[in-house]
This record gives C-alpha cells, structure tokens and sequence, in this order.
C-alpha cells in the first residue's frame, strides 16, 4: 500500500499487575486485565510500564529492552510523524503510548485484527497460538512471575527483558505472513478501529449518567413494590417459579441447548416469557415485568461504567474489528456502542466535545439493496431507485393493494418489511414464526389473529393443506407458546403466508439461492472457480470478496443430515464445514446472507474510510459511522458527509444508495 509511514516500529510492554490486594493495590479484585477493562487498566493510579521491547521491521539490529526509566527519552529520539506501531493487541500497547506518554504514530498495525479477519473469529488468535500454527518457536514464559510485584530486582527484569524480546520477535514473524496479499485498505481500517480506543474524543455526561442511574434504580423500586416481591426472591429461579404458582401460572419450561435438560424458559427472548409479560394477567406482568429489571442489570451497571470512564477522561470506543464471519464489527470491553437503545440516556449522554457536533451517517436498508443488486432483482432496484417507501412499495406487489401505505396498512407493511429483512434468505415459515413471536429483529413480540390471517389471504383450503402434511404439524409443535393450539396454527398460517408471498414475489431472490447452492457444491467443495458479477469469487472453501478478504468455509462437505430428536440419519443430505470447535450447516439461503452481509460490510467501511480523510471518524454501529466536526461547519458536514455515504461504487454499477444523516451535540439526539 502507499504507506503514510517510512518504517515500522514492532513493540510489547511489560505492566505491573496483581491477581489480589497488595501494600500498592488495596482493591479487592487486585489490578490485572483479568477484572479490568484496557481502559480502566491503563488510567488506573496503579499502572506502571516495567519496560518495553522495540525493534524496527527487518532491521538488522537486534531487539531491545527499555527499562522504565528509559522509555521517555526513547519515546522522544522518535520522529512518530513517519513511525507505524505494530504489536498484537495494539488496542492495549497503543493505548498505553497515548494516555501514559502522550505519544501518537502515524499508523497503527496489529496481528491480532489481522489474525481474526484471515484465520476466522473462533480460531483462536492469541500470539502462542498463531506461534504454533505458522511453525514458528513457542511463545515462551517467565519463570519469576511479577504479580504483585511494585518493582522488579535486576534479575527478574533481565528475565521479563528476554521474555518480552522473544514476544517481539514472534509478533514481527507473524505479521510477515499475515500481510501478504493483505489489502491495503483493509488496514487501514485496523488503523481507524484501534484510533477509536487510543485517542477518544467523545466526552460523557456525567450529570446526565448519574441521574440516569439514579432514574433506573428508582423504577426498579417501583417495580418490585407494584410486584409485591422482593429482589432476592425475583433473582432466584425457584423463588420466582414459585411466585408465579401464586398467580395460578405454571412456570414455562424448554430443553436447554448447553444441557439437554429441562430448564425455566425465563430469558427475555423466551416465547413463554414474553406472552406472560405481556398476557392479560396483569399481576403476572407486573411480577414478569419487576423480573427483568433484577436480571437485567445492564442499564445500572453501564450507566455507572460510563460514569467511571467520564471521571477518568473521554470514551474509548473499543471494537473488535472483523468481529464475525462477515467481518462485521463487534462491541467488545463492556462498552458495546452496538447495542444501546435507540434514544435512550446512555446515547444522550455521549457527546461532541466543546466547539464540536457529532454527524451521523446511516445507509438506508442496505442489505435489501445488495442483495437485489446481487440477485438481479430488478423490480426493487427501481423502487429504491424511486426513492419511495420500499416496504410499502414492495408490500403492494406481496398482498396485491394498491396505495399500501404505514399509516393506513400497518400490518401489511411491517409484514412486507420482516419478509423483506427475514425472508431474503430462505428463512422458513416456522423459525419465522417462532421469533415473530418473541419479537422479529427487536420488533415488539407479535401473535397474527384470525382477521390478520384472513387480510394476508389465508382461506380454508390453506388450513386443509397445510394440516395435510405431517411435517408441518411436527414444526408447529416445536414452537414455544402459551397461546391455544388453535391459536398458534393461525398464527404459523399467517406467518407461511408471508414467507409465500416473499417468495412468490422475490423470484430473483429465490433463483439467487438456487444458484448458490449449485455453487456451494461445485465451486467450494469440487473447486471449480466462478466470478459472480466481478464481485464474488468462488473457489475451493472460500468466497474473495471485491474487498480482498474472503469468505471462509473450513472442511466443506457434504454429510447425511441427522434428526436431532432421534440422532437418526433423515435420508437427506446437507453441507456443513468446520468453525472453531463446531461445524455450522451452509445452504443457499445462509450463503445469500453471507455475501450479502459481506458486500454491505465494505459498501459501509469504504465510506467510512472516505469520512476518515475529512473527519475523524469515532466509532460505528451497524449500519450507522459517527464523526466529529466544528460545530460551525456542521449544516455543510453533514450534506458532504451523506454525499460521501452515497458514493456509487465502481465495482457495483447501478445500485441506489441512500442513507439519512443527521447532527447533534449528542450522539442520541443526531438522528
């Protein structure tokens, strides 16, 4: 790549840590990142560098150690204008060069981002492990451990010193290998990602977090005083079965995935669960409802973890970088941006700093558009082009209404919207039921009635053939429900009539996962090479996306499928490969999502990286970049940042983006 650099600078430290209190550390969980975030752990009071290996990419001259009280004149005889960092977990190494040294390289590399996007998520990419599969020496050990050490005698440190020079050199190995064929914008993304953490520029708060907190702990109060309960008993599972006995309720049960056994379906996205907190009974869903808040402690537990960050500085905003097979990005260090709620406090409490907005850009129903644009799929690709309602439009030509709007077809058109996000990938009438009935893709739970089956054109002759065939009647009882039997068959008719009607409609859709099954088999299983539109390359285990990164399917095969019930074979064939320790089933419609998912990834990064020339982009979610500009320049930001968002790629000729942009002093309030 044209590198904004001239050499690159290989690193590791070596911190002070205790696993318990100590004279130095009086704290009960004692100081190691074990108990603490990156972030806690380097602005911590305790923190202290014993020392740190350096060594310049392919110099001749050997690896060095610079004790404590050399790094800052080391740090200073460096020209970091034109100096990368390469280490593995730069998001940790990086950090401790900014907060603690006040240093900032040009750019920033790591093994460890490089690892997960190249060997998979689940490999494991820790440096002894990514030491032992790329044959290289073990990763070594100290013998004389540090923990709870203030200091460190001569001897132990000439020990750490080797210790650290051999990481050293294991981390410079293992990038030779990993950048090959690496692309070039691929790091720089690595680069913007851990910038994110190392030089945050995102303030909280704190006025806002505390009375949040407070809000969240007072309507817990409430809560268990409108249940009658107390909070010891609603944490218990027995306890709280027993209270729900009370009310005449038997507590709703399901077979656990991890044991095998028979567990309380109590969890949020239980069925069961849900249509107890929102059944007629209203003292069972105000006990239902007081049960959530004990279990679920994240809105207090955040609001007191951004608190804290607020009083040591800014907010790092920690992502994992190729967080998913699609290479998605994944929230990590118990700050996940991707998972908050939309306006909610802990958004509101993010802010721009003095002078500043944050602009946020948001491409629009993107997955729909790639995979019509990869499928075909011309008829939506003008309804997009249009510029009108997609859902609606789409919904007219599924229930044949003409005018179908939101305000005046509700039903229809959030139906139309859960086909066109669910049912683009051969998503079946049962699992398509069954999650409608916890809450489709954080929709509220929904249960389809007679006269909404009756709108979606179910007739008699539906019921008949649909109770025809035995294996509906076995898919339907796997569903978990509270509802009748009656009730819950018209509900999966309802649900079936949907998925019909998508896939009646989405002929091209349907084609597009025909042809990736054909593929699957003679392409990433036979290794028969096929460019899909100069944008997808299939070939033996692994699709190239036009990014240059891949998807990757370990050990493809074809084996016979077995009843999970029975642990009989069915007389049915499927395909399934290798991911870490467990293997996952690919057909036409998981494929379909993956290139979908994997094509919207770089449409989203490639704006990203086109933001980043202008402003600094500060962190992502889904769909969705955050960037900070002076606050006099926002109205035009804005309308540049969305241009920038909309950028027809070259390789994707034709397909209508378009995105909503929006700008605030707070994150919450941007859009």
């Amino acid at each position: 790549m044209s590198a904004p650099f001239r050499r690159i600078l290989c690193l590791d430290y070596e911190t002070r840590w205790s696993r318990k209190p100590t004279s130095w550390c009086p704290d009960e969980e004692g100081y190691s990142l074990s108990t603490r975030t990156t972030e806690d752990y380097v602005r911590s009071p305790y923190f202290k560098a014993f020392g740190m290996c350096a060594h310049e990419l392919n110099s001749p001259e050997p690896i060095r150690w610079y004790s404590h009280d050399e790094l800052p004149a080391f740090f200073a005889s460096i020209d970091w204008s034109e100096t990368a960092v390469l280490a593995q977990n730069s998001m940790f190494d990086c950090s401790i060069l900014s907060w603690v040294y006040d240093v900032h390289p040009c750019f920033i590399l790591d093994t460890l981002s490089m690892a997960r996007a190249v060997r998979g998520v689940e490999a494991g990419n820790s440096l002894a492990k990514l030491a032992a599969f790329y044959g290289l020496p073990a990763k070594g050990f100290a013998v004389n451990s540090t923990d709870g050490l203030e200091e460190i005698p001569p001897a132990i440190e000439e020990e750490l010193a080797e210790y650290c020079k051999h990481d050293v050199f294991l981390c410079e190995e293992v990038f030779k290998r990993l950048v090959v064929g690496y692309p070039a914008k691929e790091l720089r993304l690595i680069d913007m990602t851990i910038k994110m953490f190392t030089e945050p520029k995102l303030v909280l708060d704190r006025k806002m977090l505390g009375e949040a907190k407070l809000d969240e702990n007072t309507k817990l109060a409430i809560s268990l005083i409108n249940a009658k309960a107390q909070e010891s008993d609603l944490a218990s599972n027995d306890k709280f079965a027993e209270l729900l006995r009370g009310y005449g309720v038997e507590p709703p049960t399901k077979t656990s995935k991890q044991t095998g056994k028979e567990a309380y379906a109590f969890a949020k996205n239980d069925a069961h669960f849900q249509q107890l907190l929102n059944g007629a009974n209203e003292d069972v869903a105000l006990l239902c409802d007081a049960r959530l808040r004990v279990k679920s402690t994240q809105a207090r537990t955040r609001a007191q973890r951004f608190l804290d960050i607020a009083s040591r500085g800014a907010l790092p905003v920690p992502l994992n970088y190729y967080a998913t097979e699609t290479g998605r990005y994944g929230g990590t260090q118990q700050v996940n941006l991707q998972n908050m709620t939309r306006g909610g406090f802990l958004r509101k409490s993010i802010m721009a700093p003095e002078g500043h907005v944050v602009v946020v850009g948001d491409l629009s129903q993107i997955e729909p558009r790639v995979i019509a644009w990869l499928a075909d799929y011309d008829e939506l690709l003008h309804i997009f082009n249009a510029g009108g309602d997609p859902y609606a439009t789409f919904g007219e030509q599924m229930f044949n209404v003409p005018g179908l709007n939101k305000r005046d077809h509700a039903l229809l058109r959030q139906s139309s919207k859960s086909a066109m996000l669910g049912c683009s990938y051969s998503l079946g009438w049962s699992n398509f039921s069954a999650q409608l009935l916890v809450g489709f893709l954080g929709a509220k739970p929904l249960r389809y009635t007679k006269e909404d089956a009756q709108k979606l054109g179910v007739t008699q002759a539906h019921v008949e053939k649909f109770l025809d065939w035995p294996d509906n009647l076995k898919r339907m009882a796997k569903i978990a429900h509270t509802c009748t039997d009656k009730e819950l068959l018209v509900h999966c008719l309802a649900a079936k009539a949907i998925v019909d009607k998508y896939r009646a409609t989405a002929a091209p859709v349907k084609d597009f996962w025909e042809f990736l099954t054909g593929r699957i088999q003679r392409s990433l299983i036979d290794g028969a090479e096929y460019n899909h539109k100069d944008v997808l390359l299939f070939r033996k285990e692994e699709i190239v996306l036009v990014s240059g990164m891949s998807l990757k399917y370990p050990n493809l095969r074809a084996e016979k499928e077995v009843d999970e019930e029975t642990g009989k074979p069915t007389g049915n064939m499927q395909y399934v490969y290798d991911i870490g320790p467990r293997k996952e089933k690919l057909y036409g419609g998981r494929c379909a999502n993956h290139c979908t998912q994997a094509t919207a990834r770089v449409v989203m990064t490639d704006a990203m990286l086109r933001v980043q020339k202008r402003y600094p982009v500060v962190g992502t979610v889904h769909d969705e970049l955050l960037c900070i500009v002076p606050e006099a320049e926002a109205e035009e930001a804005a309308k540049w940042v969305y241009e920038q968002m909309v950028v027809e790629p070259k390789w994707m000729p034709g397909i209508p983006l378009d995105a909503e942009v929006g700008h605030a002093v707070r994150y919450g309030d941007a859009k």
